[in-house]
């Protein structure tokens, strides 16, 4: 692969498919043909009666993991070409992990789902294939390993690819690629395969560096939730090239730009005034843009604080106390319609109940249904919920903005994640 004299690109991807589909083998391979792994990795993993290696334990970072051969945790490693950086977060097969699918994706730009050659789609296969793409994943490869337990036969490759058209019905992916590997042997992993002259399109690692994700999260209206209230009598503890205020709001700007002067509104007070000045780690700037953190002056005294949203007037957010969205119920208790949650979503924390569970997703058809049972919600179940809010929540449609579209919901009494959530929309939406 030819060397670039620029930075190479980066891009994350997310691994996902039923256990023992082979992921930790295919990764490893990754790295080991990439020639990703030190010396005293590689010693470690060589078996002292063969001298071969076992390239599954490069990504068994867990004493649990090695014991039983399995992959609990999101497991996150790393390597590089030379046209692309990568990212791997290697989810669990398991069904009782599924939630540790949802963390790993929900950060990706592509999804990987490996599928076992000889057992073809599974319910599980079905289940993180909808997770990537609820979770908005524009781009999925799908690798069939393992085809050399089935001769690398292209009859077998053949019918699974045709099921997967099938259920790209249900999906959302703009793009899906399909491709023959073994990742025990390397075929088609990093180089093409000899035992499959009928595949010959593009190897992994080759589809892999020419994904383009240019033109993803493109949302560009400004989003700024306050995180802190810088006050006078606190300012001691930051840059004096800040600027003197008597009042100043820290946050980290998640979507667009900001710039002294600017038309703003404080939601959901709906609250009108214009920045007076932005200030950075480097000082006082005229402008500042996403993902970059700052502390912005009024040029009119408001009441705001944590929580509240900055926005640019004429770039409208939704805010409202009842919602609707897809949700993945990630805690061991099963939810309680009406039970008191607490919503996080950004830097807003406001109490929430589920007041209605209205679909449930099918996961032999990835169509959702109505609730045949509509009080009970278990875990790694996934659907559409109605919540009930305290106090009004600021939001864009996930669809949109990942960032402000996306929450957790957490179990007041344990303190754990009790799900991940997808915000649709608003009844009688208020549009500021």
């Amino acid at each position: 692969m030819p060397a670039s004299t620029q930075t190479p690109s980066l891009i994350r991807f997310a691994t996902a498919g039923s256990v023992d589909d082979g992921k930790s083998t295919l990764i490893g391979r990754l790295l080991y043909d990439t020639k990703s792994i030190l010396d005293d990795q590689l010693d470690a993993i060589k078996s002292r009666l063969t001298d071969e290696i076992d390239l599954a334990r490069l990504t068994d970072g867990l004493k649990a993991e090695r014991e039983q051969g399995i992959t609990i945790d999101v497991a996150y490693r790393y390597f590089s070409t030379g046209s692309r950086r990568f990212i791997i977060a290697d989810s669990p097969g398991h069904v009782e992990y599924t939630r540790n699918m949802v963390t790993a994706a929900s950060n990706a730009d592509l999804a990987m789902v490996l599928i076992d050659a000889t057992k073809g789609i599974t319910q599980q296969t079905r289940r993180h294939l909808y997770i990537a793409s609820l979770l908005g994943l524009q781009h999925l490869v799908v690798c069939i390993n393992k085809m050399d337990l089935v001769n690398f036969a292209e009859e077998r490759f053949r019918d699974i690819e045709d099921e997967l058209q099938t259920l790209r019905q249900q999906l959302n992916f703009s793009d899906i690629a399909v491709i023959p590997v073994s990742a025990f042997h390397g075929d088609n992993v990093v180089t093409s395969s000899k035992n499959m002259p009928w595949y010959t399109s593009r190897t992994l690692i080759e589809q892999l560096e020419s994904v383009d994700i240019s033109r993803q999260n493109t949302f560009r209206h400004t989003r700024l939730p306050i995180q802190h209230v810088i006050r006078s009598d606190n300012q001691s503890s930051h840059r004096s090239d800040a600027g003197d205020f008597s009042r100043g709001y820290a946050g980290r700007l998640v979507s667009g730009r900001l710039a002294a002067g600017d038309p703003i509104v404080v939601l959901p007070s709906s609250r009108r005034t214009k920045i007076k000045t932005i200030s950075t780690s480097d000082g006082l700037v005229q402008e500042a843009e996403a993902p970059q953190s700052v502390v912005v002056t009024f040029e009119d005294e408001l009441d705001a604080g944590r929580g509240n949203v900055i926005i640019k007037e004429g770039e409208p957010a939704t805010v409202g106390r009842t919602i609707q969205a897809s949700i993945c119920w990630m805690d061991d208790e099963a939810l309680i319609v009406n039970q008191v949650y607490l919503l996080k979503q950004g830097t807003q924390l406001i109490k929430a109940r589920v007041s209605n569970i209205l679909e449930k997703l099918n996961l032999d058809t990835l169509v959702s249904e109505n609730a045949a049972e509509p009080n009970k919600f278990e875990l790694n179940q996934i659907g559409k919920v109605e919540i009930q809010l305290a106090e009004p929540l600021v939001f864009d449609p996930y669809a949109t903005n990942k960032t402000m579209g996306s929450f957790i919901l957490i179990n007041q009494s344990s303190n754990a994640t009790a799900a991940a959530g997808l915000l649709l929309e608003l009844k009688n939406e208020d549009v500021q």
